[in-house]
């Protein structure tokens, strides 16, 4: 159930400008956000669609957000499978705290399987964490920000030291070398850790160098690249919708007529909107059904569940697209619908340039 209402998303999209003209952070929106519900823990299908209705009103504000998530939702993996030993960021993040993401490193192409940030042990059980980390996201507003470093004590067997330090922790101050166009509201900024020190008890994981089937990796994989996903499939509705309305309005000087009515045209947002669509099907299907295959049914028949490509079309401004168009040329053709279990897409090869307002003259397409 989504807890972005059209109000609040209005208020949201109304913003997004003056924050990136200011390179500042969404601090309105994050009061909002935060007085809405948006930082404690849901189900992560829940997230995903927030995030990318989120992402088509303030892309930058749901990039930013989404590290907050990310964390967030490390943590639910973990409780639904019986782990409890990181119920206290659920906790926190139900009471408004922000989480976010201190992990990445210039020059790490290890990513989360090695790290350039020194975890020092401590006698007390604590670690005091050196190292530079870049693209914090929410660095202005954050009050919890998970790290990790590397704990080379055992030189034969180094291990990695996952943890949380809080905002009044002191050690690590922010470098606000923050400027790329289109994202300025996030405030990636980089974090210099200085010795910050993390307490047993917010010691989050210890794993060895290297990939691990551990469930907090895995948690943090699943989320990150499902929630950063969610964000740019919203970027492309936005784009999709701003350019049905831009040809809508616009009209030729040639003919008069509205971009709209161009074939080319037509057929190009076609086929973005198609391109669209496998994701926003998904994004609509619950967990119990999201794994099952678009191309084979119940007994495995491609033409028993194979979707009806094109079909939504007629729902929207591009619905009258043309014949010859690329989108019409790639609807899946299935011949054999009775016994195969093929689904068989036609390949067109075009002889003859088509005129912009034609479509080939000669063409010949197989089946493969």
């Amino acid at each position: 159930m989504t807890v972005l209402d059209a109000d609040l998303l209005a208020r949201i999209r109304s913003r997004a400008a003056g924050y990136d003209r200011d390179n500042a952070f969404f601090v309105d929106d994050l009061d909002e956000l935060r007085a809405a519900g948006y930082l404690a823990s849901r189900p992560l299908l829940e997230v995903a669609r927030d995030q990318r209705l989120l992402a088509a009103h303030a892309p930058a504000t749901a990039l930013g957000i989404g590290m907050h998530l990310v964390v967030v939702g490390i943590a639910r993996v973990l409780h639904e499978r019986g782990d409890g030993s990181l119920d206290w960021i659920l906790d926190d993040a139900a009471a408004g705290e922000l989480f976010a993401f201190g992990n990445s490193e210039a020059g790490n192409d290890r990513v989360m399987f090695d790290s350039r940030t020194v975890a020092a042990p401590q006698p007390d059980g604590s670690y005091l964490f050196t190292g530079t980390k870049i693209f914090t996201s929410l660095s202005p507003a954050w009050t919890r920000l998970v790290v990790f470093g590397r704990d080379d004590t055992d030189a034969a067997s180094p291990t990695l030291v996952h943890g949380a330090i809080t905002r009044d922790t002191p050690g690590h101050h922010t470098v606000g070398d923050w400027n790329p166009l289109g994202m300025r509201a996030t405030q990636s900024l980089t974090t210099v850790l200085d010795g910050a020190r993390v307490d047993p008890g917010r010691i989050t994981r210890m794993l060895p160098v290297g990939p691990v089937a551990d469930p907090y990796i895995f948690g943090l994989f699943a989320d990150f690249l499902l929630l950063i996903s969610s964000v740019y499939a919203g970027i492309a509705d936005r784009a999709l919708e701003l350019a049905v309305e831009n040809v809508a309005s616009r009209r030729s000087l040639a003919t008069g007529a509205t971009y709209s009515e161009d074939p080319d045209i037509r057929w190009q947002l076609a086929d973005a909107a198609m391109a669209s669509t496998p994701s926003r099907r998904r994004s609509s299907r619950s967990p119990a059904t999201s794994t099952r295959s678009w191309t084979t049914g119940p007994r495995g028949s491609a033409c028993s569940s194979a979707p009806r490509r094109g079909a939504w079309m007629s729902r929207g401004p591009w619905s009258r697209r043309p014949s010859g168009s690329r989108a019409a040329r790639r609807t899946p053709q299935t011949p054999n619908c009775r016994g195969s279990t093929a689904t068989r897409w036609p390949v067109c090869s075009t002889r003859a340039t088509p005129s912009r307002r034609t479509r080939p003259s000669r063409r010949t397409c197989w089946a493969r």
